[in-house]
C-alpha cells in the first residue's frame, strides 16, 4: 500500500532526466578520522555556492558511520542489525551576524524520506533557486542571519546522504506509482557492478529513462522507524558536534527544528538524545566516549505528531475551515467522521496500533514512556495483525478522500487548500540545480540526489510508523527536562493543518498540560507594522512559559516560504528565549498569554484563484 502523509512523497522527484548523470569525481575533499569513534570518518569541503555574504562560510559533507555502528545500542536493547554503510550528507551554514558566538540549530524535513535541500533550498536556507534552477536568489530572510545552521539529509538513502553508491537506470514516475524495490517496473534498474560506462545503455528520453549513481535502494538498508533513525543521528551529532573543526562553538547548546513528518523526528530524536544524556549524566551510558549535548529548542513546523489526535481535523479541515473552502460536502463529512467514532470503528483502530507500537518500542521503553506492564502486555501481542491493513486504510482513508474529492482540474492544493493542485508553490526549481555537474562537483557528493526515497517511504510504511504513538510523550519528557517547544503551523496546509496541530498541542502530556490549556491565544506580531505585506499582525499564539503553539495566517505547508518574516521572528524569538507572540519580553516559567481561548473568530480571505 503507498504511504500518504505531511510531505509524505514516495516518488524521488526526477525533474530533469536529460542532465540525469553520472556525478563528476570528488575533488578538493579533507578528510578526517574519529578521535572518539572507531573507523567513523568525516569528509567535507567548501562549495562555494549560494551563501553569498561576503565572510560568511559553509561546509558539505558527509560523517560515515561503518556497518555495526548501530549494533550494540546504547545498553537498553535498543541496538539494531546494521550491515550496511551510513554516510549521513550535511550542509552547515555559518551565521551572517558573529558565527564564534551563535547559537546550532539542526534543521530536518519531513517524508518519511524527504530531503533537508527542500528546507535549504525553498523555505529558509541563505539562498532559492532561479526559475533557471541554474542561477540562486540571496534570501534576506534567512535563519543563518543570526544562528549556524545545520542541515541533514536523513535516514540514509535520503537527498544526497547513501549506503552504497549504485549505477542505475531510472525512469519517470506516473502518477499513483510506488516503484519500490519488489515493483514489477521498478523505478531503478541497478546496472552491472562491473559494466563500463562505454556500455551503459544509452539514455532513452521517449521512454522517460536516463542513467545515475544512487543509493542502494534496498529498503533493509536504511532506518526502519524514527527510533531507529534517533539512533543513527545520534551516532552523527556525536561525531560532528565534537569534532568537526569549524564548528568551535562558545556554547554547546543544539536546537533542532523539523517540519512535516518532523513532527515524528523532532520529538523521537530529541527525546532519544535527552535520554542518553541522563544516562551520561547518571554514569550509566554504555556508549564509550560519549558526550553529553545540551538540548535548547525543539521547533516543529507543521507536524504530524500524532494520528489518533490530528487524523479527525483531517475530516474536520476540508468541511469547515477559517478562509470558507468547503472541499467535502456535508455528506462526505458525515460519512467520514461516522466511520471515524463509531464504536469499534476507525479511531479506535488507529488507537489501538498506536499503542501497540509504542509499548512495544524498546526506545520508547528505554525513554519511561511505556511502563514495564505495558511493554510485557505488548509482547504478547501479534503486532501485525492489531496494525493491519485494515488500520492503515482507517488512517489514510480521509486524505485519500481529499485526493479524489473533487475532479482533477478543481482540486484544492495538498499543501495549501486555497491554492490549486496543480500550481505548486514553491515552484520546483530545486531538482534541477542539484542535478547540474558543476553543484554537484561543488558539493562533492558521490551520488545523485533523490529528493524523497521509495526505500525509506517503503520501510517506514512497512513498520506503520507514521501510526506509532508516543511522540506526544516525548514532547513532555522534554518539556519537563527544560527543554523549550514551540509549534508553528501554517493555516492554509491541508496535509498537517493547524486544527490537527493545535488539538496535539493541547494533547502533550507533561506536568503544565492543563495550565497550558487555559492560556488564552496572543496576536502574533512582527514589527507591529500593519502596512507592510508580511508584518503586522501574523497569527495567532497560545504559550506557558517554555511551550508554544502558533497559527501563522495566509501559510501553507512550508511556512517559511509563505511567509518568510513571521516565521523567521518565532525562529529567533524561540532561539533566545523571547516571547513568540511579541519578542519583547523574556521568557520565565510565569509567562503565559491571555486573550480568548481558541481563534476561530479570526477568519481570512483566501487569495484569488489563479486564471
Amino acid at each position: 500500500m503507498a504511504s500518504v502523509g505531511c510531505r509524505l512523497a514516495l516518488l524521488p522527484l526526477l525533474s530533469s532526466l536529460a542532465t540525469a548523470q553520472f556525478p563528476p569525481p570528488r575533488e578538493g575533499i579533507t578528510w578526517l578520522k574519529s578521535k572518539f569513534h572507531e573507523n567513523v570518518t568525516i569528509s567535507f569541503k567548501e562549495p562555494h555556492i549560494c551563501e553569498t555574504t561576503p565572510g560568511v562560510k559553509s561546509y558539505s559533507g558527509y560523517v560515515h558511520l561503518p556497518p555495526g555502528t548501530l549494533d550494540d545500542g546504547t545498553g537498553d536493547g535498543t541496538g539494531e542489525k546494521q550491515d550496511y554503510p551510513i554516510n549521513t550528507f550535511f550542509w552547515f551554514f555559518e551565521s551572517r551576524h558573529d558565527p564564534a558566538n551563535a547559537p546550532l540549530s539542526i534543521w530536518l524535513n519531513g517524508g518519511p524520506g524527504g530531503s533537508s535541500m527542500m528546507g535549504l533550498l525553498e523555505e529558509l536556507g541563505p539562498c532559492f533557486i532561479g526559475p533557471d534552477s541554474k542561477s540562486t536568489v540571496h534570501n534576506p530572510w534567512a535563519w543563518n542571519n543570526e544562528v549556524n545552521m545545520l542541515f541533514l539529509d536523513q535516514p540514509v538513502q535520503v537527498g544526497f546522504s547513501y549506503d552504497t553508491p549504485t549505477n542505475f537506470s531510472v525512469r519517470y514516475p506516473e502518477e499513483g506509482d510506488v516503484g519500490g524495490w519488489d515493483d514489477p517496473d521498478p523505478l531503478y534498474e541497478e546496472l552491472p557492478r562491473d559494466m563500463p560506462r562505454a556500455q551503459m545503455p544509452k539514455p532513452d528520453l521517449n521512454r522517460g529513462r536516463g542513467l545515475g549513481t544512487y543509493s542502494s535502494q534496498n529498503p533493509k538498508r536504511t532506518s526502519h522507524r524514527t527510533t531507529h533513525a534517533a539512533h543513527a543521528l545520534w551516532h552523527f551529532v556525536q561525531t560532528w558536534f565534537f569534532e568537526f573543526p569549524h564548528y568551535k562553538p562558545s556554547d554547546n547548546g543544539i536546537s533542532l527544528w523539523a517540519e512535516s513528518y518532523g513532527g515524528h523526528y523532532g520529538p523521537g530524536f530529541m527525546s532519544y538524545f535527552q535520554k542518553q544524556n541522563d544516562k551520561i549524566r547518571s554514569g550509566k551510558g554504555k556508549e564509550k566516549d560519549a558526550h553529553y549535548l545540551r538540548l535548547d529548542t525543539l521547533g516543529i513546523v507543521n507536524g504530524g505528531i500524532d494520528m489518533v489526535r490530528q487524523i479527525e481535523s483531517f475530516i474536520s479541515f476540508p468541511h469547515k475551515n477559517t478562509y470558507g473552502i468547503q472541499v467535502f460536502n456535508e455528506t462526505v463529512y458525515r460519512d467520514l467522521q461516522a466511520a471515524w467514532v463509531a464504536e469499534g470503528g476507525c479511531r479506535e483502530k488507529v488507537k489501538a496500533c498506536a499503542d501497540a507500537l509504542r509499548d512495544s518500542d524498546p526506545i520508547m521503553a528505554s525513554l519511561g514512556i511505556v511502563s514495564e506492564a505495558a511493554a510485557s502486555v505488548a509482547a504478547g501481542k501479534n503486532i501485525s495483525d492489531i496494525c493491519s491493513d485494515e488500520a492503515v486504510k482507517c488512517a489514510i482513508t480521509p486524505w485519500m478522500t481529499y485526493k479524489g474529492g473533487l475532479p482533477a482540474a478543481e482540486s484544492r492544493g495538498w499543501y495549501d487548500i486555497a491554492h490549486p493542485h496543480y500550481d505548486p508553490f514553491p515552484p520546483p526549481t530545486m531538482q534541477g540545480y542539484l542535478t547540474q555537474a558543476s553543484v554537484q562537483q561543488a558539493l562533492g557528493v558521490p551520488v545523485n540526489f533523490t529528493a524523497s526515497s521509495p526505500a525509506v517511504a517503503q520501510d517506514f510504511m512497512g513498520t506503520r510508523d507514521i501510526i506509532h504513538g508516543g511522540f506526544l510523550e516525548g514532547i513532555a519528557y522534554l518539556l519537563d527536562s527544560g527543554v523549550k517547544v514551540h509549534m508553528m503551523y501554517g493555516d492554509r496546509d491541508y496535509a498537517c493543518n493547524w486544527v490537527g496541530g493545535e488539538m496535539a498541542s493541547l494533547g502533550v502530556p507533561y506536568s503544565r498540560q492543563r495550565e497550558f490549556a487555559e492560556a488564552g491565544y496572543a496576536e502574533f506580531r512582527v514589527d507591529d507594522d500593519d502596512q507592510t505585506p508580511g508584518h503586522g499582525w501574523m497569527g495567532m499564539t497560545r504559550q506557558l512559559g517554555n511551550f508554544s503553539f502558533t497559527r501563522v495566517f495566509q501559510a501553507g505547508h512550508e511556512v517559511p516560504r509563505y511567509q518568510p518574516a513571521a516565521a523567521h521572528e518565532i525562529f529567533r524569538r524561540a532561539t533566545f528565549g523571547l516571547d513568540i507572540a511579541t519578542g519583547s519580553a523574556t521568557t520565565s516559567d510565569e509567562y503565559s498569554t491571555t486573550g480568548p481561548r481558541d481563534t476561530w473568530e479570526v477568519v481570512n480571505m483566501p487569495p484569488p484563484w489563479p486564471e
